[in-house]
């Protein structure tokens, strides 16, 4: 192997697959859990306050939970324990039929999303536009994919 064969292959990395995109996922979720702890929060209780947040109406527990099952693949039974837990800590409060958050809940991913705005500037910064479409479309595929997997091994 030349220099330049050496230097070529060291600068581009890995090809992606299932490795590289699990240790890149919790490589950003661990930054992310490390600003929810100091709030007292977990991921999962981020994610499914975030869903209640960004619906456009206002969402049933069963719809917020079929939602977060669909973005983590978790057990509605554990989603159910984490709506029970946000509306004890008063993050969401029922609104007749609906959840929704409350101002501490949007405080809450608020501050959250203030501190981990620096650190996802510096892990996303100088990453060329073109690489970052292209990740986009290979993980929406892969997404798609995975998910169409998933609905096959458990009909």
């Amino acid at each position: 192997m030349t220099t330049t064969e050496s230097t070529t292959a060291s600068t581009a990395g890995p090809v992606a697959d299932a490795r590289v995109l699990g240790l890149a996922h919790y490589a950003a979720r661990g930054v992310l859990e490390h600003a929810l702890a100091r709030h007292g929060a977990t991921f999962q209780q981020q994610i499914t306050l975030r869903a209640a947040a960004t619906a456009e109406a206002p969402q049933t527990a069963d719809q917020l939970i079929a939602q977060v099952r669909g973005h983590l693949k978790a057990d509605p039974a554990g989603i159910r324990v984490t709506l029970d837990e946000l509306l004890a800590r008063r993050l969401l409060v029922e609104d007749g039929a609906c959840l929704r958050p409350t101002a501490a809940g949007r405080e809450l991913l608020a501050a959250v999303a203030a501190e981990t705005a620096p650190v996802s500037a510096r892990i996303w910064g100088g990453i060329p536009a073109e690489d970052l479409a292209a990740a986009g479309r290979v993980l929406t595929l892969v997404t798609e994919r995975a998910d169409a997997e998933l609905a096959a091994l458990t009909a």
